[in-house]
């Protein structure tokens, strides 16, 4: 067993090394945050677009709740599925596939001649996405490592950041400008220079990368995760503006059974393919070279799990991954409670709302361009423990900013927002890099699958039990204050799950 568990990972490292000798392209760090920066604006920017699309298209209540769902959708349901794809056929295969969809997606979605087309586009759209989102996280895994592995997060981290904080402006821009006339479709059509820019260089930037061992991929898991997350997103997307009726929790009782049905199966999956991966290497050390070969190719026909659960042995990976839980269910909501609280609560427009959001960009820029230097000196825990407290309290202030100044001017929330802004540029590349830096190589995409879709399920959690806690209040100034107390905790308790990260001194932080 020792034996062939020290083959594979003497492959693994070999792999690894190869893929980082081709010196990580000049240009790979530009490809590929262009796609995180389209897929973060896609979700935030149709929020401006909706009363004009809703005009434009004749399209009802139902039909804008789901231009808005069916991307979030899509991209959750196929994170999990689209990380093995990476290890199995390529990780610069599968992204390269995902940008040339999303950028085809983008081009119907911009010109949707109905509601349902553009529905339809938008879960193209999301299934583009899904595929491109765990190449990202494993190619910055495969390709970078020590000091440039840091760097090359926070600029991941800052791009996710600048797409979620300045979607809003940059929509609410794009419309008011009204390019062409094209009016909110704009908002989708921007997608095509830049996805077809980006396409052009894939193949010169971006280093090819994959497992070693490349089994066939697990049918029966696809299925079952893939509904799994299906049941438990869509209602919790759905059931608050309907008012929870009962399907929603039939669905989710029939998610939760299908996602444990899933870790079960991926569990016996996992053991199944150890045991092949031991025999195959006996076999290989007392057989010829030609008997050798016969073996990998029956080998690669095996299955493989799509999320091997050897990667929960990892403290680091399943302790980031409970962190990046806890980051994430604050976020999303977050950014809904303030829009509506700026345009329901202060009567702004789009555009006025997207300009008191560049109070919390501000902050967000001064600290994510520094993160690495931070982390280097202090490592991921307690950068991510720093970040969380500073969160905790710009919440804190902007609660009492909307109590205090509940009938003043709307820049009374600039400093918690600035405050605010600092802890998020903290936080999010560490919790992402701690979740990851010990996954092996060979892993990454698998990883960086399960990663992605815990910031997707994340973000769904929280912005329905934030819902639950904003729509209960009654009086706009109310709901907006509560919920940021309740954000406020949550940010606590991610500092309190920090303490679960294994420790390392900052300098081992900046070597690793």
């Amino acid at each position: 067993m020792s034996t062939a568990l020290d083959t594979r990972r003497s492959a693994e490292a070999a792999a690894a090394a190869a893929t980082k000798a081709a010196a990580a392209p000049k240009g790979l760090l530009p490809v590929i945050l262009t796609a995180t920066f389209m897929t973060a604006l896609d979700v935030f920017v149709v929020n401006v677009a909706v009363p004009s699309l809703q005009g434009d298209l004749g399209a009802g209540p139902a039909a804008v709740q789901w231009v808005m769902a069916g991307f979030s959708l899509a991209l959750a349901a196929g994170l999990v599925t689209a990380g093995r794809l990476g290890d199995r056929y390529g990780r610069r295969r599968v992204f390269a596939l995902g940008l040339a969809l999303f950028t085809l997606a983008s081009a119907a979605c911009g010109l949707a001649p109905t509601a349902a087309a553009l529905v339809g586009s938008r879960v193209a759209q999301g299934l583009a996405a899904a595929l491109m989102g765990p190449q990202v996280l494993a190619i910055l895994r495969t390709a970078f490592s020590g000091a440039a592995q840091a760097r090359a997060f926070a600029r991941y981290g800052l791009t996710m950041g600048v797409g979620a904080v300045f979607g809003q402006l940059i929509g609410g821009l794009l419309i008011r400008a009204d390019l062409l006339g094209l009016g909110w479709r704009s908002c989708f059509l921007i997608n095509l220079p830049i996805g077809l820019a980006a396409l052009a260089l894939v193949r010169r930037c971006l280093p090819e990368s994959r497992a070693p061992r490349r089994p066939g991929l697990d049918p029966v898991g696809v299925l079952l995760v893939t509904l799994g997350l299906t049941g438990l997103v869509l209602p919790l997307i759905q059931g608050p503006g309907q008012g929870w009726p009962l399907w929603t929790g039939l669905c989710l009782a029939a998610s939760l059974a299908l996602l444990a049905a899933f870790a079960v199966h991926q569990h016996r999956t996992t053991s199944t393919s150890t045991e092949s991966t031991s025999a195959e290497s006996n076999s290989a050390g007392s057989n010829s070279a030609g008997s050798n070969s016969a073996g990998s190719n029956s080998a690669a026909g095996n299955t493989a799990p799509l999320v091997d659960t050897r990667l929960f042995r990892s403290r680091a990976f399943s302790a980031g991954l409970l962190a990046q839980l806890a980051f994430w269910l604050g976020q999303a909501s977050f950014f809904l409670v303030l829009a509506l609280h700026l345009q329901l609560g202060r009567g702004l427009d789009a555009l006025g709302a997207g300009l008191v959001f560049t109070a919390i960009g501000l902050g967000y820029l001064l600290t994510s361009n520094t993160t690495h230097r931070v982390t280097a000196r202090l490592g991921e825990p307690r950068t991510i423990t720093v970040g969380g407290l500073l969160m905790a309290a710009g919440l804190g202030l902007l609660a009492l900013a909307a109590y205090g100044a509940a009938d003043g001017g709307v820049w009374w929330l600039a400093p918690g927002l600035f405050v605010d802004g600092l802890g998020m540029g903290l936080v999010i590349a560490p919790v992402t890099t701690v979740a990851l830096a010990a996954v092996e190589p060979g892993l990454a995409g698998s990883a960086a699958g399960v990663v992605s879709t815990v910031q997707q399920v994340g973000g769904a959690v929280g912005v329905a039990l934030i819902g639950l806690v904003y729509y209960g209040a009654g009086d706009a100034t109310a709901a907006f204050g509560r919920s940021v107390t309740a954000l406020a905790v949550l940010e606590l308790v991610l500092v309190g799950l920090v303490r679960l990260l294994p420790r390392a001194s900052g300098r081992e932080a900046g070597r690793s």
